[in-house]
């Protein structure tokens, strides 16, 4: 369940909770922050009430000694109040920092390892962009939910009520029209903020995400805007993006100018009643100078903490806005999650079996695979062949646990997948991509990547292995090159040796190969093809191909047409058989290759 699927103004029934969860996980610093803030609240409550005797004492004259300790006694408690105001006030807010940045950081953490751990699916239809804006937008939205809730709203919701109790016990008249007016006027704030502003919040927020998702699609395909000269066309499609959410923003903006034009208003009602009742109780006789004095100096707080809590409470609807899709990640099911009991899986051989498996991608009714067995020895290097969408990627992909079986199992050394974490599952398979992604890092930390903390010269070996050293060498900074983001600044065959280098220092019993020649100049393929066949030595090797001279040497090829295995056998058995897919999609090759050569 998200929170499109609930009523608008539910909103902050999800988030605030969902905040004051990680208050309680700091049980000392959310005591400080509201003993320290309440009390220098309660101190200001208190300071027009010792006005007003100062005030009926300066009105006795200096000349009665009564009048004047009277006049000392509350000077001394309205000193001794600021004092204490501005102590306790200092300890909150000394408090509060250390406080709302541990929950910052918790936000980010959290949100960050719950992306990471969903599922293939998820990542493939969301924007990178805009998931990063979710999390960082509602991570600063605490700042303000803090600041609002602790250090605004709680304060001035205590001297409200405390004036108009005090008020009351005086003057219930006046008491009366203080409830009313805060009454009226909070609901009437609460009501403007949840029905008319944060409806097209909202809005102006989703359209805040897709302005980062647009900008991120772009920045991260530059190489391709530039090779079309598009430059000016994905500035097009940036503005129009940016004009709709200029016009979202605008709306919610003006909304927020009649909001507190609408608060103004009914503020002055409020003053008007009250100065006015003040006025009549001293024309009567019931109300002197000091009186007078404590009853203006009250509502001088209360119109100013009044006026607050309107901007408070828009301020609390807006920060809930901004968290909205934050706290929505944490209601997104992870999709393939371990087991309760799973456990570290335990790879030696590296013996893969699928057991009558059947798999079907979601909303998909027909099954991709419906029955499907296959069984890959310890040790044994099989190749996958087939058309494009025959279930080759798919394959390796259910090795991997990106996806859940719909049936069936699949066992490796004995072991049901399903049944062990997947992050140990993972750590035991090294793959190396068609087209390797390397982080934006230096060129040891991506390929040390898949065993942490190794040693510079375990990172160079297996660099000389994966016939990567001599161009790394080469770079001015070698080893410590930065290779940009997604490794752009190599070219394709350099990033495919770099990943088998990742992949030899791995060193994991099952290795899958996706298409690590393709599209490369001979030179790089025959580099690579040298070291797969020293990577692939003593392992369990899978390897994804469209070109079949990758998979000529391998002892076994499982041709897959249509989510089934058509053929399997070696190439040699495979292209002796008349009519055979692979012996068709060989000679197809063959042919090509052989124009190719003509041509030149």
């Amino acid at each position: 369940m998200t929170l499109k699927s609930k009523d608008r103004a539910a909103a902050i029934r999800v988030v605030i909770p969902f905040v004051i969860r990680h208050w309680f996980r700091q049980p000392g610093r959310a005591a400080t922050v509201a003993v320290g803030l309440l009390g220098a609240t309660v101190a200001d409550l208190f300071m027009p009430l010792f006005s007003g005797q100062l005030v009926d004492a300066v009105t006795k004259g200096g000349a009665d000694p009564v009048a004047r300790q009277a006049a000392f006694t509350a000077f001394g408690a309205i000193v001794a109040l600021g004092a204490m105001s501005m102590l306790l006030r200092l300890l909150g807010i000394h408090a509060i920092v250390p406080f709302t940045l541990r929950i910052m950081s918790d936000l980010s953490r959290e949100a960050f390892a719950r992306v990471q751990r969903f599922s293939t699916d998820w990542h493939a239809n969301s924007f990178a962009g805009s998931t990063v804006r979710k999390v960082t937008r509602g991570m600063w939205a605490v700042d303000l939910l803090n600041d609002t809730l602790l250090m605004a709203l709680l304060p001035s919701l205590v001297v409200l009520l405390g004036s108009m109790l005090l008020l009351g016990w005086h003057w219930p008249a006046l008491g009366g029209v203080i409830a009313v007016g805060t009454v009226a006027y909070i609901a009437m704030t609460v009501w403007f903020s949840t029905r008319y502003i944060a409806p097209a919040a909202r809005v102006s927020n989703a359209w805040d995400t897709k302005v980062g998702g647009t900008l991120a699609d772009a920045l991260t395909c530059n190489a391709v805007v530039k090779s079309f000269g598009a430059e000016s066309r994905e500035d097009g499609r940036l503005g129009q993006v940016i004009g709709r959410w200029r016009v979202r923003v605008a709306r919610t903006w003006y909304r927020y100018n009649t909001t507190s034009t609408v608060q103004l208003a009914v503020l002055l009602c409020v003053r008007t009643a009250v100065i006015g009742g003040a006025l009549w109780l001293w024309l009567n006789g019931q109300a002197t100078a000091g009186d007078v004095t404590y009853v203006l100096t009250s509502y001088v707080v209360i119109h100013g903490y009044l006026r607050d809590v309107g901007m408070h409470i828009n301020n609390l609807q807006r920060s809930v806005n901004d968290m909205e899709e934050l706290v929505a990640i944490h209601d997104v099911a992870l999709g393939i999650a371990d087991a309760p009991d799973a456990q570290p899986v335990a790879i030696t051989g590296g013996r893969i079996l699928f057991d009558d498996v059947t798999f079907h991608y979601g909303g998909h009714a027909t099954p991709l695979y419906d029955g499907l067995s296959v069984d890959i020895r310890a040790g044994e290097r099989v190749g996958l062949v087939g058309r494009s969408g025959s279930g080759k990627t798919t394959f390796v992909k259910l090795i991997q646990r990106l996806y859940d079986v719909s049936g069936g199992q699949i066992m490796i050394d004995g072991q049901n997948i399903a049944e062990v974490t997947q992050e140990s599952l993972r750590s035991r398979i090294a793959i190396v991509q068609q087209d390797p992604i390397l982080f934006h890092r230096s060129l040891a930390d991506n390929i040390a990547y898949g065993r942490p903390g190794a040693s510079m010269a375990a990172i160079e070996q297996a660099a000389r292995l994966a016939n990567a050293h001599d161009f790394i060498t080469r770079l001015p900074k070698g080893y410590g090159t930065l290779v940009g983001e997604r490794g752009v600044k190599l070219s394709g065959g350099e990033r495919q040796r770099v990943a088998l280098a990742r992949a030899f220092l791995a060193d994991a019993p099952v290795l899958i190969l996706d298409e690590a020649t393709s599209s490369l100049d001979s030179e790089s393929e025959a580099l690579i093809q040298e070291a797969m066949e020293r990577l692939m030595k003593g392992r369990t090797s899978i390897v994804i191909a469209h070109r079949l001279s990758t998979v000529r040497s391998l002892d076994r090829i499982l041709v897959f047409d249509h989510g089934h295995i058509a053929e399997e056998g070696t190439h040699a058995t495979l292209t002796a058989r008349p009519g055979g897919i692979y012996r068709g999609l060989f000679e197809r090759q063959v042919l090509d290759l052989d124009r190719t050569a003509a041509a030149e």
